[in-house]
C-alpha cells in the first residue's frame, strides 16, 4: 500500500524503537531455543510503547475472532479468504494476548488486512485498541476454569466492552452466550454455525431462566430473549448466503465443526467483498493448522494429531475419529497454558470412545485413567508416546490431546 512503507503510517520514533527492540527480543529467544519468540518481543515492545497495537493497525483494515473453540482455525480460514484481495498479516501460531498480537502486528507493515485472533478476555480491551471493521464471535463455554470467570461472566464482559462498536460483529445464532454479548452492538450479521455442546447454556444470560430448546431453536420463556434469524445459515455441506443462494464447503480439514467455522468466515470475507465462492475455494488450501488433524508417521505407525481443550473441544472431536477398533491415545496436561484444574474431565463423555483400543500418556494421566474407569472403558496407562505406539493393534492411531500435551506431542514426532 503507497504511503504505508514501515508500517503504521509513519511509525514515531518511539514506536519504531519498540518495534526494533521487540524483534531482537525475539530473535534471542529464538536463538535460545525457547520457542517463536512472539510472546516475549510483544512484551518488549509495548513496555517500550503502550499504544504499539493500536499504532501498528492503523493503516489495516481488521478482523477479530474470538471464541473458546475454534479460534485459531478460524483465524486460518478468515487469513485465506481475504488474502483473495490483499496482502494479509495474522497471528497465526495462535499467540493470541496483547503481547502476541503486537508481535505479528510488527511483521505486517506492507499488509491490508490484519486477521487476529484474540484470546476472550482481552477481546474488549484489543478492539479498544486496534478499531476493528469486523468481528467474528464463534462460542462461549466453559474452558480452564482456574483462570477463565465462568462463561455468563465473559459474555458480560464481550457486551459491556462491544456495546455501540462500530465494527460488523458476525456472531452464531445458535449460541445464546455469544447472542446475548453481540446484542450490543449495532450492526450484527447472524450466522447460523450450529452448537453440539450445550451445557453452558441452559439458562438464560439475561434473565437467568430456563431455556426452552425446541430443535434447533432456542428461546427463554421468561423473558422472550431468543435466537435471532440467521442470515447465513451452515447447511450440510453447504452455506447459504443472505441472498439464498447455496456456496458448497470443499474443506481437507475434517468434521462438522471445521464446516461451521468456514461459513462464519465466508459470513466474514463478504464484509470485506470477498465473494462466498472465492473464500470457499481459497479455504480448501488449508491442510492443517499449528499441526492440527495433520498425519504423521512416527515408529514406522501413522497418527493423525487432534487438539481437544475443553469439552466442548472433546465432544466435537470424538466425533471425527475413525471408527473402532481404531486405536486411541489421549493425552491430557494440566500446567498453567492448559489451567491446572482438571475438574472438566468428568464434563467429557469418555463414553463414546467404547469398542477403542485406548492409551493414556501425559502428565495427569492418573486423573484421565481414574475418568474412564468410571466410564468402563478399556485402556492401558502408558510412560511414553514410544509404548502407546508400540502396544496398540495395526491401523492409523488417533491421538488427542490438550494444549500443553499437544505441544509435546508435536516435539515427540518432530512436527
Amino acid at each position: 500500500m503507497s504511503g504505508h512503507v514501515g508500517g503504521a503510517g509513519p511509525l514515531s520514533p518511539r514506536a519504531k524503537l519498540a518495534v526494533t527492540a521487540g524483534k531482537a527480543a525475539a530473535a534471542v529467544s529464538r536463538a535460545a531455543g525457547r520457542g517463536s519468540g512472539s510472546v516475549i518481543g510483544g512484551r518488549v515492545a509495548l513496555k517500550l510503547d503502550p499504544d504499539l497495537l493500536g499504532r501498528l493497525a492503523t493503516h489495516l483494515d481488521v478482523v477479530l475472532v474470538s471464541a473458546t473453540n475454534g479460534k485459531t482455525t478460524t483465524t486460518r480460514l478468515i487469513a485465506e479468504a481475504l488474502g483473495a484481495s490483499g496482502p494479509v498479516v495474522s497471528n497465526a501460531l495462535g499467540a493470541n494476548m496483547p503481547a502476541g498480537i503486537t508481535s505479528a502486528l510488527a511483521g505486517g507493515s506492507d499488509a491490508k488486512y490484519g486477521v487476529i485472533e484474540v484470546d476472550e478476555k482481552y477481546l474488549a480491551g484489543v478492539a479498544r485498541d486496534v478499531t476493528p471493521k469486523a468481528i467474528a464471535l464463534l462460542n462461549l463455554s466453559r474452558d480452564q476454569l482456574d483462570r477463565a470467570a465462568e462463561t455468563r461472566m465473559l459474555a458480560e464482559k464481550w457486551r459491556e466492552g462491544l456495546s455501540g462498536t462500530k465494527a460488523v460483529v458476525i456472531a452464531n445464532a445458535d449460541d445464546p452466550l455469544v447472542v446475548w454479548a453481540a446484542s450490543s452492538s449495532p450492526n450484527v450479521v447472524w450466522v447460523a454455525a450450529g452448537q453440539e455442546w450445550k451445557d453452558d447454556a441452559w439458562s438464560c444470560p439475561a434473565c437467568g431462566g430456563v431455556m426452552q430448546r425446541p430443535g434447533d431453536d432456542w428461546f427463554c420463556g421468561e423473558c422472550g430473549f431468543r435466537r435471532p434469524a440467521p442470515s447465513w445459515v451452515l447447511n450440510g455441506d453447504y452455506v447459504l448466503d443472505p441472498h439464498g443462494s447455496a456456496w458448497p464447503i470443499h474443506l481437507q480439514l475434517p468434521g462438522r465443526a471445521n464446516k461451521a467455522n468456514a461459513a462464519t468466515s465466508a459470513a466474514v470475507a463478504a464484509v470485506f467483498g470477498v465473494p462466498p465462492q472465492v473464500a470457499l475455494e481459497r479455504m480448501y488450501q488449508v491442510q492443517a493448522v499449528a499441526g492440527r488433524y495433520d498425519v504423521v508417521t512416527f515408529q514406522g505407525r501413522e497418527l493423525r494429531l487432534l487438539l481437544a481443550k475443553n469439552p466442548a473441544g472433546w465432544l466435537e472431536t470424538f466425533s471425527l475419529i475413525d471408527p473402532p477398533p481404531t486405536p486411541v491415545v489421549l493425552s491430557v496436561n494440566a500446567r498453567g497454558a492448559d489451567g491446572t484444574d482438571t475438574s472438566w474431565l468428568w464434563d467429557v463423555d469418555y463414553t463414546r470412545l467404547a469398542g477403542h483400543p485406548i492409551f493414556v500418556i501425559g502428565d495427569r494421566k492418573l486423573d484421565l485413567a481414574v475418568r474412564l474407569e468410571v466410564a468402563n472403558l478399556n485402556f492401558r496407562v502408558c510412560e511414553s508416546l514410544e509404548e502407546c505406539t508400540q502396544l496398540a493393534p495395526p491401523g492409523r492411531i488417533e491421538l488427542i490431546a490438550n494444549y500443553t500435551a499437544f505441544q509435546d506431542v508435536r516435539r515427540v514426532v518432530g512436527n
